[in-house]
């Protein structure tokens, strides 16, 4: 019998130790939610991880910048259609004024209404958006993915030539007024190709806007895979490192006690 090196006990101590760290790693992967508390845990994992909440961070970049794309588009477009409405009463007021029972002083009235109009879009024509202009010939570029995949938005200048023809043509006289109805009708032909192209922008933004949101939606399944603690499971091996610490410790009690039975030799 040995009093001097006791193994059990020191063989029960080391066993009592690697329970304390596993029950003690258990519990703060259980406080923290994360599978992943340390580095040594599992390196792979949290460098995966990593990159993967990088990317998330990128896709949620390109989904808010396409959604203040769409809200650009959507103003463009909410304004063109009281443009539509203008040129359509323009258009009306050029065949009102050549109607050849109509004076000229009666073509002045006309002609006061069309200057409200012009005015009117004069003024759509400076509106912005968050200090950049709606209306304008510069081209747009969208950033679609992380990747760089960009969508470039052709602008819709309403002082181009097309337009400023039937914005400075005049309804006073009946010779105006036919002028003035061709160019509304080329205005309005142009105007209509411009909503179409926003249209088709708009329809691009929001398909690619539900792209990335399912994108999104399997790339935090996966990082959670990775990343977050199973509670139910955790929870079990955390019951089960507890039962071993307390029995290690009693069993490590047991090993101290066990020289002491030497001492009945030497009575």
């Amino acid at each position: 019998m040995i009093i001097n090196t006791n193994i059990t006990a020191q063989v029960s101590g080391h066993n009592l130790q690697t329970n304390q760290a596993l029950l003690g790693r258990s519990l703060a992967r259980l406080s923290s939610g994360s599978k992943i508390v340390q580095a040594s845990e599992d390196p792979a994992g949290l460098a995966v991880s990593s990159q993967m909440t990088a990317q998330l961070q990128r896709l949620q970049a390109a989904q808010d910048n396409i959604g203040d794309a769409v809200s650009f588009t959507q103003t463009q477009d909410g304004y063109l259609r009281r443009v539509a409405k203008a040129l359509e009463r323009m258009s009306e007021l050029s065949l009102l004024a050549q109607d050849v029972t109509k004076s000229d002083a009666d073509r002045q009235l006309y002609q006061l209404e069309w200057e409200q109009l012009t005015q009117y879009i004069a003024d759509v024509a400076t509106k912005d958006f968050n200090r950049v202009r709606l209306f304008s010939s510069a081209t747009r570029e969208v950033n679609l993915s992380p990747e760089g995949s960009v969508l470039a938005m052709e602008g819709v200048p309403l002082d181009g030539p097309i337009y400023t023809q039937a914005w400075t043509a005049r309804v006073d006289t009946r010779e105006n007024a036919q002028q003035a109805l061709d160019a509304i009708k080329a205005a309005a032909t142009q105007l209509t190709q411009d909503r179409a192209r926003i249209g088709t922008y708009l329809e691009r933004l929001n398909s690619t806007a539900e792209q990335l949101r399912v994108s999104r939606e399997n790339l935090a399944a996966a990082q959670l895979r990775i990343q977050d603690v199973d509670v139910a499971a955790e929870s079990t091996v955390y019951a089960r490192q507890q039962i071993l610490v307390q029995s290690g410790t009693a069993m490590l009690a047991q090993a101290n006690a066990r020289p002491q039975t030497a001492l009945r030799l030497l009575e």
